[in-house]
């Protein structure tokens, strides 16, 4: 009897719980949400975390992995709203994101060690160049480089076999090319040798127009690679791949594999794409001879051909010519046409500003002639054209819906130039619904720093990052959006994108709306299960050795973990992705406390700080592919790897077409 009373009495302590409960809830007592939880609906405290696929609607348990570099003393992040009204306008130009030599200091830092003792370096030499520049207030004149370089504009170029190897495979066009220009060179192949670790031979070389002024720093755009393989292809035959690259994204190629074009193919400036060479397959084969004799037989009139074998035969001299058409390049080899290739959007002649040749080829000389005989200007002013009506709207006296933030470099003057007269011409930017701002960090060369000076101060809508430029220090500037966006003009939605995406901004400020307001999310092309590279530009590796700064007494080395890990967190690619604002205030808190891990991937340290704040609040993971990362899809809501001149093809369709179409030829 006295275990039944007790299970009778724990089932009414239960059941008066349970309704002081149900009350609590249903009343939502003010007292309660008045201490520190007024910013956070009910439902963001109960609902479990979620990502939202595209795709796939169901919700699904958000990643959460064992982070040992979270804070323990970091606020709720309820805290970090109380911001969202509390305006701060900004002075100048210069990030008000807080620099020390705390935030740097390497031995509070876990695995980021190498990284905040390269961003401390940056931020000193950054600091130091940009306060001589601000306190010697020079200007060069850039009409005196204009002048002089109108003198290095010869109309012809010419190179030897040993002065081409002594610029290093390189002949350099100074104005670039023009209409009727022409580059001929005199070469041979060489022979076939088996590929390393295999036994399969091969042979070829290419030829490439490069952009060699067109930024400093990256690798210069290959305007038009031309690649003959005599030996070697995946199909055992002689091709010649035609193409052109920008910032590592390749366009589609034109293979020419010795059928002529079709003729409903377009021509280029009368010419075809492809002309026809013998092939062991279709050539002199007893089926071919059967049908001439046949033909002979009944008296059937045949037309006269000549078939031309494959141009390039190895250790064989040839002499080709490239020439520059109205309409495309023009390739002929040994006197005769071989293939033409269409101009692409995104460039023109003059950028053409180099000719490069490796591979298998022994270059015996190389001229160019009918080059322009006037610089081009490739200066600054060249690519800034100093009106109002490009200047940025000045800084809103209330929040504003959607904060831009773009990364881009000191000498991006291009790019910058071609988003101010195209998608930041939007009526929701012009209205200053939507905010866009630049942010640059301190280039090396203190004449850019001058000019960047000067485009700052006249168009507004640059934000100085005080450190040296560099590329695995890219993950500040993101920092610094965040501060900008969450503060300085208390956005609801932050989004971060580069200098080459074209942003269709109505579509991304909708896509932002759709996510219940209370909610906190991140949305883009999100990355599921993305591993680290352990080679090439973006390899981490699973551990290296440094040297130990933590001992004063004795210097040692012990392991340095760069990623163990076997995969990422769930981030969204870099060109292009918007946070709440909560987000944002809690990644400034975090760097302004010193507890921010860098690392030196920006979309990976950006999907690793979510998924901290993930642990503290569930955050919306909202994927779509239409923020695209290689390229441009149709209805995108963001263009990646976007030419200047392409900014503008896309913006012109933009205003004329209802269906967001692409500029996708360069």
């Amino acid at each position: 009897m006295f275990i039944s009373l007790t299970k009778q009495r724990f089932v009414q302590i239960l059941i008066i719980v349970g309704f002081l409960y149900i009350v609590l809830v249903s009343v939502e007592i003010p007292f309660v949400f008045l201490t520190g939880f007024s910013s956070l609906s009910q439902e963001s405290l109960t609902r479990l975390p979620g990502l939202s696929r595209e795709v796939n609607v169901q919700e699904k348990d958000s990643p959460i992995r064992p982070l040992n570099w979270v804070s323990k003393s970091s606020p709720p992040p309820v805290q970090f709203l109380h911001h969202r009204r509390q305006l701060k306008y900004q002075g100048g130009f210069i990030s008000n994101l807080s620099f020390d030599a705390k935030t740097f200091d390497p031995t509070t830092k876990d695995r980021s060690l190498e990284l905040h003792k390269s961003a401390k370096v940056a931020w000193e030499l950054g600091r130091k160049l940009w306060e001589e520049l601000e306190s010697r207030n020079f200007v060069i004149d850039s009409t005196e480089n204009v002048n002089n370089g109108s003198e290095r504009c010869p109309h012809l170029v010419s190179l030897s076999a040993s002065e081409f190897l002594d610029h290093g495979n390189v002949m350099e066009l100074p104005c670039g090319l023009t209409l009727g220009s022409y580059v001929t060179v005199v070469g041979k192949p060489r022979g076939t040798h088996p590929r390393t670790k295999s036994k399969v031979a091969f042979s070829q070389f290419i030829m490439e127009l490069q952009g060699l002024r067109t930024v400093d720093g990256e690798e210069p755009p290959r305007i038009l690679h031309f690649n003959p393989r005599l030996k070697g292809d995946w199909n055992r035959k002689p091709v010649i791949e035609l193409n052109t690259c920008f910032r590592m994204q390749w366009g589609s190629a034109l293979l020419c594999e010795g059928w002529k074009s079709e003729a409903y193919d377009e021509t280029v400036d009368g010419e075809v794409k492809c002309e026809k060479w013998i092939r062991d397959d279709n050539n002199f084969s007893d089926e071919s001879k059967l049908t001439w004799w046949l033909q002979r037989l009944v008296g059937q009139k045949k037309s006269l051909t000549v078939n031309w074998p494959f141009p390039f035969a190895e250790n064989k001299l040839f002499v080709l010519t490239l020439s520059a058409g109205m309409e495309g390049y023009h390739v002929n080899v040994d006197g005769r046409h071989i293939t033409s290739f269409p101009y692409r959007t995104g460039y023109t002649l003059e950028d053409a500003t180099g000719l490069t040749l490796n591979g298998d080829i022994d270059v015996h000389a190389v001229f160019a002639s009918s080059l322009p005989t006037s610089h081009p200007s490739d200066a600054t002013q060249k690519n800034l054209e100093m009106s109002n009506q490009w200047k940025a709207p000045p800084l809103p006296g209330q929040p504003v819906d959607l904060f831009i933030g773009i990364l881009s470099a000191g000498n991006h003057f291009a790019e910058r130039m071609a988003i101010r007269k195209s998608w930041m011409q939007h009526n929701l930017v012009k209205s200053s619904i939507v905010h866009v701002r630049f942010f640059v960090a301190v280039h090396p060369r203190k004449e850019v720093n001058v000019e960047l000076k000067n485009e700052a101060e006249f168009f507004g809508d640059i934000v100085i990052v005080p450190y040296m430029d560099n590329y695995d220090l890219v993950v500040l500037k993101t920092v610094a959006i965040c501060e900008y966006g969450a503060r300085t003009v208390s956005a609801k939605f932050i989004m971060k994108c580069d200098d080459d995406t074209f942003v269709r901004v109505d579509a991304v400020m909708n896509e932002a709306k759709k996510v219940n307001g209370d909610r906190s999310f991140y949305i883009g092309n999100i990355n599921y299960y993305h591993k680290p590279l352990r080679f090439g530009k973006w390899a981490v590796t699973y551990e290296q050795f440094i040297e130990d700064i933590f001992l004063l007494v004795r210097p040692t080395y012990s392991t340095f973990q760069e990623w163990p890990e076997e995969k990422y967190p769930p981030n969204a690619n870099g060109p292009g992705y918007i946070l709440s604002s909560d987000i944002a205030l809690f990644i400034v808190f975090e760097f302004e406390r010193h507890n921010l891990r860098l690392f030196k991937m920006e979309d990976v340290s950006m999907g690793m700080w979510v998924e901290r704040f993930n642990r503290l609040k569930p955050v919306d993971y909202v994927h779509t592919i239409k923020f695209c990362q290689f390229g441009c899809i149709e209805d995108y809501y963001t263009a990646h790897y976007q030419s200047p001149r392409q900014m503008m093809c896309l913006w012109k369709k933009f205003q004329r077409q209802a269906k967001r179409q692409c500029c996708n030829m360069r």
